[in-house]
């Protein structure tokens, strides 16, 4: 039997690992446009310059999965096809190909590895008195600002968004903005209209109000969850381009292809290695026991709560309900701190061995 995984993010490469323990005689393939395993939640020190998002994928690979380094331009019956115009064929398929970014013209997005290495290299280029812009209120330009700011002292750096920390409790939120005071983030509550890039001087951004602000580094820090692969090949997708699954995260088009991660339309998840990681250890148990002749289990998976790092010594640990609604209570400082850290090694951890647990979801 053959088994392609496109993508080897949290949700693709736990999938590959953990098929590959649990079924026997199956030839598995991960198709990567990149040798690297990129920790998506690292990214914001891959920007600052204070850690690195990146490790080789094959020594995060269980030994006997094949990698092929491409692109996919195409899924079709039974074979996909890639950019280059090689085709590989499948008996089962693990779409598992994440998000998009779209970043507002004039900036760069810091949510992919591509886009972060891109800023780390303006970063270095900035003198002492620069400004830098975080576009985006929510975990990922939280990170980002505090990251840099604390990393680079020198530069002034700014977070504009309409909303900060939304997805946080209203006292989680106050955490936030004062650890953003401390570290000298410059706070601006509104949406960015127009962002004008002036080659060689700097970046003119427009805000809603119609006030205008001078930026010499500007970057996108909103990731978008509109996936392009799902209906580009033909698959069921909802308004965000994100593929329609059934219970067991199976496409409703074709049930051979299994969809996890950012680009499965699964109601009420939110992008997130939280909810990848489970998707695609789900999706690999189905299919090792479809293959073993059980009867597949629907997918439930609950949240526990969210995290967001404010430099490398302070962070806030939201509390949440299974739903990801968030409680009342909270967890700050170094404690907070550790516990995020602990969350991320556990999110890398999960992918390359294979082994990773979770709550299931509200009754």
């Amino acid at each position: 039997m053959k088994v392609v995984v496109v993508g080897a993010g949290y949700a693709g490469t736990l999938a590959a690992n953990r098929l590959a323990k649990k079924a026997e005689d199956v030839e598995i393939t991960v198709v990567n446009p990149r040798p690297e395993f990129v920790e998506r939640v690292r990214l914001h020190q891959q920007v600052a310059g204070s850690g690195t998002a990146a490790t080789p994928l094959v020594n995060a690979l269980q030994e006997g999965i094949a990698m092929t380094i491409g692109e996919v331009d195409k899924v079709g019956e039974g074979s996909l096809t890639l950019t280059d115009g090689e085709s590989l064929d499948f008996d089962y398929l693990f779409l598992a190909v994440g998000s998009t970014v779209t970043p507002m013209p004039g900036t760069i997005p810091v949510g992919t590895w591509e886009g972060a290495e891109q800023a780390r290299a303006a970063m270095a280029e900035l003198a002492e008195g620069s400004v830098v812009t975080v576009v985006g209120g929510g975990l990922t330009g939280l990170e980002t600002a505090s990251e840099i700011a604390e990393a680079r002292p020198d530069l002034e750096v700014r977070l504009v968004a309409g909303t900060i920390a939304a997805s946080l409790s209203a006292g989680a939120r106050e955490r936030v903005h004062r650890a953003l005071d401390r570290l000298g983030v410059e706070v601006f509550e509104e949406t960015v209209a127009e962002v004008d890039a002036i080659p060689g001087e700097h970046d003119v951004l427009t805000l809603g109000s119609g006030a205008m602000l001078d930026s010499d580094l500007t970057l996108w820090a909103i990731v978008s969850s509109r996936a392009d692969l799902p209906g580009r090949s033909g698959l069921a997708v909802n308004a965000e381009g994100r593929a329609i699954v059934d219970e067991y995260l199976r496409s409703v088009t074709d049930p051979r292809v299994f969809v996890v991660g950012d680009c499965a339309a699964v109601p009420g998840m939110r992008m997130a290695c939280a909810t990848a990681a489970p998707q695609g250890a789900h999706a690999a148990d189905t299919l090792a026991r479809m293959i073993s002749g059980a009867r597949p289990k629907p997918y439930s998976m609950g949240y526990v709560g969210q995290n967001v790092s404010l430099g490398r010594r302070d962070a806030v640990a939201q509390v949440c309900r299974r739903d990801d609604s968030p409680r009342r209570l909270y967890v700050s400082g170094r404690l907070a701190s550790l516990v995020k850290e602990v969350v991320c090694r556990y999110a890398a951890y999960g992918p390359r061995t294979a082994r990773y647990v979770w709550l299931p979801g509200a009754r």
